[in-house]
């Protein structure tokens, strides 16, 4: 079952850059404004929220754990 992934609120993102060390398949530091983005290959309609395969759920799961403002969220998509 695949798993939606979202950063919500984005704009309190501090950029410390763990949930990209943690898991850089689902997660990167925007150019842009150097807050957490995700990746543009399970990205939906906003850079903040997307859908991950199964074998990708460990390694965000650790990011949500890592997040030292708790705005990373993992869960059943559905």
């Amino acid at each position: 079952m695949p798993f939606k992934v979202y950063i919500d609120p984005r704009e309190e993102c501090i950029g410390c850059g763990n949930c990209e060390a943690n898991c850089p398949e689902v997660f990167e530091l925007s150019p842009e404004d150097g807050l957490s983005t995700i990746k543009a290959e399970h990205r939906g309609t906003s850079e903040a929220e997307g859908q991950i395969p199964d074998d990708l759920e460990s390694c965000a799961k650790g990011a949500v754990d890592l997040c030292p403002v708790s705005i990373i969220h993992v869960e059943e998509a559905g």
